[in-house]
């Protein structure tokens, strides 16, 4: 953290009042509380941007692995129409 300096908040005198009841049930002012609320808010969000950034990192890169194997032949699975409704329905696919 670097130097700290003043900021000019302001606020309703009613939710002032709630803050320094509030600040003093926590041991702390009302400029403790608005420090903590900010830095927590703050890193949540370079959180989010460090995840987002990670994701879109994964999305544009190419797939780690193929559903081709090495002859070029598909090695997947096609699943018929039917056996994945029956799947989700929860239905046979006996007559």
């Amino acid at each position: 953290m670097g130097v700290k300096r003043n900021v000019t908040v302001q606020l309703d005198g009613e939710v002032i009042t709630k803050a320094k009841v509030l600040a003093a049930k926590r041991g702390t002012s009302i400029s403790g509380l608005v420090a903590a609320e900010i830095t927590r808010l703050t890193e949540q969000n370079e959180r989010y941007e460090r995840a987002r950034e990670a994701a879109l990192a994964r999305l544009a890169a190419p797939a780690e692995y193929s559903s081709d194997d090495m002859d070029g032949e598909s090695t997947e699975r096609r699943w018929p129409r039917d056996e994945i409704y029956a799947q989700r329905t929860d239905r046979s696919l006996r007559p």
